[in-house]
Formats: C-alpha cells, sequence, structure tokens
C-alpha cells in the first residue's frame, strides 16, 4: 500500500511540474514589452521565439545525463536554467541591465532547453513507475504542461495585472519552486515492480477519475481566469488562485480513498467467508475417507496414459505453439512491443518515424508560430487589453486538446 501510495505521488508532482514548466506558452503576454524595451523589430521578435522553442531541440541531453547523473540533480539543473535565462530577460524589461541581441537569443534559447529537460524527466518518471499505463500517464501529466499559461495569467492577475514583467519572474522563479516541492517524492520514490492484472485495472480507473477532475480543472481556469483579468479585483483573483491550487492539490487524495475502499471490501470480503471456509474445512474431515475408498474402486487404467510420450508430446507442442508466438511478437527489426529500446539507426529506417516526424513538423510548428505571436495579432485586431483572456482561451484549448489524446487508450481498457 505505501509503495502504491508514493508511485501515485510521483505521478501528482510530474503533474505539478508540467503544469508551471510550460513557460514558452505565455511569451504573447510580455512580448510587446520586450520588443519596445529593446527597440527590434517584428522580425527579430519572432527570431527571439524561435529560440525558446530552438531550446527544446537539446531535450536529448537531459536523457544522455540521466545515465550517468541523479535524477534529481537534472530536475534542479533544469530549473536554475530556466532561472538565468528568464531572469536575465526580467532583468532586461526591467531596464536594469543591456545586452546585445545575440545574448538575449541565447538566454531565450537556454530557458526553452529548460522546458525540454522537465519533460524528459516527467517523462522518465511516468514511464518507470506506469509501465502498463504510460500512455495514460503521460497524456495526463503532457496535458498539463498546456495550462501553464493560464495558471501564470492567473497568478499575475492575483499579484498585479497591469505589470507584464511578472510574467519573466514567474517562469523564473515558479519552476524553481516547484521542483523543491516535487523533491519529496521523487526522492522516496518506490524501486520499479511488477503489476498484477487488478492493480493494471484499478490504475485505469483512477486515471479515468484524474482525467475527469483535468478536465475540470481547465473548464475552471477557462471561464473563471478571464474573471479574474476583467474585474480587476486582485481579491478576486486571489479567491479564483486559491481554488486552482486545490485543484491542482485535489488529485493526492484520490488514489488513497480508492486503494481504502478496496481494502476495506476485501477485509470486510474475507471476514465473511471465514465461516464459510471452516465450514468445508469439517465436511473435508467427515467424508474423506469415504470418498477416497469411491475413488480407488471406480478407478480403472484406462484412465491412466500407458506411457509418458502422451505427456512429452503435449508440452512438446505447447513449446512449439508458444514458441511461434513469440516469434510473431518480437520477429527480427518489429517495433511491435511498446517501451523497447531501439537503436536510431532502426527508427530512421522505418516510414512510421517519418510520418510522425513530418505530421509533429507541419503540424506542431504551424501552432508554436500562432501562439508566439498572440500579442502582435490581438494588437492588430485592437484587442491589445484582452491579450491575456486570448492567451487563456488558447492554453485551455492546448490543454484539452493533449487530453484527448488518451481517448483511444481509454477505449481499449
Amino acid at each position: 500500500m505505501v509503495g502504491e501510495s508514493r508511485r501515485w505521488m510521483i505521478l501528482v508532482a510530474t503533474t505539478w511540474i508540467q503544469a508551471f514548466t510550460g513557460t514558452n506558452l505565455d511569451f504573447s503576454s510580455y512580448s510587446s514589452h520586450l520588443k519596445s524595451v529593446m527597440g527590434i523589430s517584428q522580425l527579430q521578435l519572432n527570431y527571439l521565439s524561435v529560440a525558446s522553442d530552438l531550446g527544446k531541440a537539446f531535450g536529448w541531453c537531459c536523457g544522455v545525463s540521466l545515465l550517468y547523473l541523479p535524477l534529481c540533480l537534472l530536475l534542479f539543473m533544469a530549473a536554475f536554467m530556466g532561472l538565468l535565462g528568464y531572469g536575465l530577460q526580467w532583468l532586461v524589461i526591467q531596464r536594469l541591465i543591456s545586452l546585445p541581441y545575440v545574448l538575449v537569443f541565447l538566454i531565450c534559447l537556454l530557458a526553452g532547453c529548460s522546458i525540454s529537460w522537465f519533460n524528459t524527466i516527467c517523462y522518465v518518471l511516468c514511464i518507470q513507475h506506469f509501465p502498463s499505463n504510460r500512455p495514460l500517464a503521460l497524456s495526463l501529466t503532457t496535458g498539463f504542461n498546456g495550462v501553464s499559461a493560464a495558471l501564470y495569467t492567473l497568478i499575475t492577475n492575483a499579484i498585479n495585472p497591469h505589470n507584464d514583467s511578472l510574467y519573466l519572474s514567474l517562469n523564473a522563479l515558479v519552476p524553481l519552486f516547484i521542483s523543491s516541492l516535487a523533491l519529496v517524492p521523487i526522492l522516496r520514490q518506490p524501486p520499479p515492480q511488477n503489476l498484477s492484472s487488478d492493480t493494471v485495472r484499478s490504475d485505469s480507473l483512477i486515471f479515468l477519475l484524474l482525467n475527469g477532475i483535468a478536465v475540470f480543472t481547465g473548464l475552471y481556469l477557462l471561464l473563471l481566469d478571464s474573471l479574474s483579468y476583467n474585474t480587476y479585483n486582485v481579491s478576486v483573483a486571489r479567491i479564483l488562485l486559491g481554488g486552482a491550487i486545490l485543484l491542482l492539490v485535489l488529485p493526492l487524495s484520490l488514489p488513497g480513498i480508492i486503494y481504502s475502499h478496496g481494502w476495506a471490501c476485501q477485509t470486510s470480503h474475507s471476514s465473511s467467508n471465514m465461516g464459510e471456509v471452516e465450514f468445508l474445512e469439517l465436511q473435508k474431515e467427515l467424508i474423506g475417507s469415504r470418498a477416497t475408498n469411491m475413488s480407488f474402486n471406480s478407478t480403472s487404467t484406462d484412465d491412466y496414459p500407458t506411457s509418458t510420450a502422451d505427456y512429452s508430446n503435449d508440452i512438446a507442442y505447447s513449446a512449439h505453439e508458444k514458441q511461434g508466438c513469440c516469434e510473431v511478437v518480437t520477429g527480427k527489426d518489429q517495433l511491435m512491443r511498446l517501451g523497447e529500446e531501439h537503436p536510431a539507426w532502426m527508427l530512421v529506417r522505418r516510414w512510421d518515424f517519418w510520418l510522425y516526424y513530418i505530421a509533429y513538423l507541419c503540424g506542431g510548428t504551424i501552432g508554436l508560430a500562432y501562439s508566439n505571436n498572440l500579442g502582435q495579432i490581438s494588437e492588430s485586431l485592437g484587442y491589445s487589453s484582452e491579450t491575456n483572456t486570448i492567451v487563456t482561451l488558447y492554453s485551455a484549448c492546448s490543454f484539452f486538446g493533449r487530453l484527448l489524446s488518451a481517448a483511444p487508450d481509454f477505449l481499449k481498457k
């Protein structure tokens, strides 16, 4: 029971990390201010957003580092990269320091790299502790990465809704704070273990309930986040922020309730069957000798095999059948088992890898280009005062889209 609860605490910790480390999604909230302070053109601003997204291309460095360094160290390395990247941008936007454009480009690259490191760490934790339900775990935690902009908008409205540079300071400090909170369950994570079929089924039920809470959280942020900005009431925004934090903490209690209920039902069932078991044992003792005599007299030699050849044939046939099954599943150069490690040269030779690559290149990059320019789009349409609301709307829709990726896996269950 303790190992199971720690396993779910790991999932909630990765959810918190993802929810507060999608810091590139709120770029549009402060991009106009950064553009005016640095005195750069729209094209140069676009290059800065590209640098932030390009930093994700270095996520493989975290994967390689995990082979040699502890996960907790890499978690704080990612947090300090974000602290340095966004912290220097905040100093620039506050006119406390002046940096050349090339250096600002590099710190944007560093900030984007921190996001990919956080993502890699969360992926590893989910795959290690939920091997049978890894698609559900990954879709849930990755989905919360899309809600980061809405959460940061709510925090900004609770502090000072008129200060756009506050986004940069939050981007620098909040991931470090969340990493410190997540350190406790990560340090106490249980060793990987084989799960029974009953445990896998109960995990699927818990994931279904967690996705329900996630949908409610997304609707909460979508409908009430704009209210906190339009009212310009800091007290209202703080109440709404408290509700959002409560929804993020709520999943901690759900697995404990499910397992406690199952343990109580199992205990009650065992106690109710105890009397029946004792009665059956007594009945066996009373009729045991009579049943033995009857079975001995009614047994003929035809019921037994004349030789061990029949057993050998059956065993050989079963072994051959199982071997054929394994050959189909684990054939040479076949990527048929989810989670199996494969070398890079095998991946680049497969058409499904390139299909995914092209689809992500043509689909994901369009969404990034749109989200990075939401500030300029809203200004050109005359909605400059509604930029934060538009960013929140985009963030919530991205969140729901990521959650929907788990629908096929739930249907299979």
